[in-house]
């Protein structure tokens, strides 16, 4: 049964939320009464749409349905996730809750985008204080994983972690923040660095150009992928944390900042920084610089995906539950039908995967057929476990052929077929599909060695029975056109 995710408030951070439910397959229902919402979502979702499953490298569900909605009751109704993202005033944020309250189930969270206000404050006044919790997200919402998720003393365990559950089926990594605090955790960190930033500006010490190149040229870097005590630890060397407090800990006395000293925010302080930050990228359109954005977090957090680490190994779990939604198989033993081509990747074509003419790129076939040979291994008893303990498949020999293009974030899907195991030898044969056009085949000839030895060994029994079987069950299948082919050879 298809999930309903209520979205009060349609903005940047509204719209993203909505992105990241709908695309995750929930059901949005939107209220914002500005007459432009519905073109401002959209052209979030279009960005999202972009972008959004370039981080997955399994098939993103089927897309919820949207909706607009004139009042806060029809928008709430069903729902199990609300989440507010109006402007940050605390009256229009607390009649807000008034009218959801009235309306919508119990049972739901209700979550709120701000950046600074307490839950204990949000849920002042309200009729069910429990239901309501602090989810501050990060924009883009639907790339960065972050929500720091804040209780209050009224919420109960069950809230939370239900909240947590929701999050995380989205594919987002809640920050649990145990004490409530005005501006959380990021925020807070964030705040410093921007009102030092203000005293360089405003000082003649450096440009809003400079200050985003040395943010983005080193530490920031560092920090996309390590934190901040993490790196100190690091710069420590071998003695660690303990050592680099005591190198540096004295500069902590030292008059470096001005974090408790703010500038005056005059009109010449905006005229100043407006003035150099349109100097910096008034040349670009807003959503030109959002794709930018995106393309950039993208390429970095799938770089993160192949470590494991970080950002990366959220996606990476978010892969596997929606591989098993899907129901993509992951085991020999759970083959519904064997006689028919076994589906071995289902995913949307990433931003990083084109080429020049705007389609994806030859290497990028040969990424999507080698991953579904991994597949194919997996299924049959060769796994991460198996290769450890010392056996694993060598590909020998490939042949591709490219029959039609593919673009940015058309879903392709590989079916698999097994034509031959024997002894030490499997014989695959991949077709790559986009709804009914052929995109590609691939032929692989994989040959099964011992890691210690480095040579040809022959499969294990766990191996050579599942594979037997899938053999036995395919072999009444037509002979697949282009077997055997040739480079070159007349079509």
């Amino acid at each position: 049964m298809t999930q309903i995710a209520a979205i009060i408030g349609g903005g940047v951070i509204g719209g993203g939320w909505a992105a990241r439910f709908l695309l995750n397959g929930w059901d949005v229902q939107v209220h914002d009464p500005d007459p432009e919402a519905a073109r401002k979502i959209g052209e979030v979702l279009d960005n999202a749409r972009r972008s959004m499953p370039g981080l997955s490298d399994t098939a993103m569900p089927k897309e919820g349905r949207l909706s607009f909605h004139d009042t806060l009751a029809q928008a709430v109704e069903g729902a199990a996730w609300i989440q507010e993202s109006v402007p940050e005033r605390l009256d229009l944020k607390q009649s807000v809750y008034e009218a959801v309250q009235a309306a919508c189930d119990a049972g739901a969270v209700i979550g709120s985008s701000t950046s600074g206000f307490k839950p204990s404050a949000l849920q002042s006044g309200a009729a069910r204080p429990e239901q309501i919790v602090v989810t501050h997200p990060f924009n883009p919402v639907y790339l960065l994983p972050l929500v720091e998720l804040v209780p209050s003393a009224a919420n109960p365990p069950e809230i939370i972690e239900t909240a947590k559950a929701i999050l995380e089926a989205v594919g987002m990594f809640p920050l649990h923040v145990r004490k409530e605090i005005d501006a959380h955790i990021a925020d807070r960190l964030l705040e410093a660095v921007w009102r030092e930033a203000l005293w360089l500006v405003k000082d003649g010490v450096a440009t809003t150009q400079e200050i985003d190149e040395a943010i983005r040229m080193g530490f920031g870097i560092r920090w996309a992928q390590m934190g901040l005590f993490d790196t100190y630890r690091i710069a420590g060397g071998e003695a660690g944390m303990r050592h680099f407090m005591a190198q540096f800990g004295p500069a902590l006395k030292w008059p470096w900042t001005k974090l408790m000293d703010v500038p005056e925010f005059s009109d010449d302080l905006v005229d100043l920084i407006a003035g150099q930050s349109d100097a910096q990228s008034g040349h670009l359109e807003i959503r030109a610089m959002e794709r930018i954005r995106d393309d950039n977090l993208v390429a970095m957090m799938r770089a993160l995906k192949a470590q494991d680490w970080a950002a990366g190994a959220v996606l990476n779990a978010q892969d596997k539950r929606l591989s098993q939604a899907a129901g993509m198989v992951r085991r020999a033993a759970d083959i519904a039908d064997p006689s028919q081509p076994i589906v071995t990747q289902a995913r949307a074509v990433p931003v990083d995967w084109l080429d020049y003419n705007g389609h994806m790129t030859e290497s990028r076939y040969l990424h999507a057929f080698a991953d579904a040979s991994d597949r194919l291994m997996e299924i049959v008893g060769c796994d991460q476990e198996y290769i450890a303990s010392g056996g694993s498949f060598f590909t020998a020999e490939t042949h591709i052929r490219h029959i039609n293009e593919v673009k940015l974030g058309e879903r392709i899907e590989v079916r698999t077929r097994v034509l031959m195991a024997e002894g030490k030898k499997m014989h695959l044969w991949h077709e790559m599909t986009a709804g009914a056009r052929l995109l590609a085949t691939a032929e692989h000839i994989l040959i099964h060695v011992s890691l210690e030895t480095r040579r040809p060994a022959p499969f294990s029994p766990e191996i050579a029975a599942n594979l037997a079987r899938i053999v036995e069950a395919q072999a009444g299948l037509p002979a697949p056109e282009g077997k055997g082919r040739f480079v070159g050879a007349p079509r």
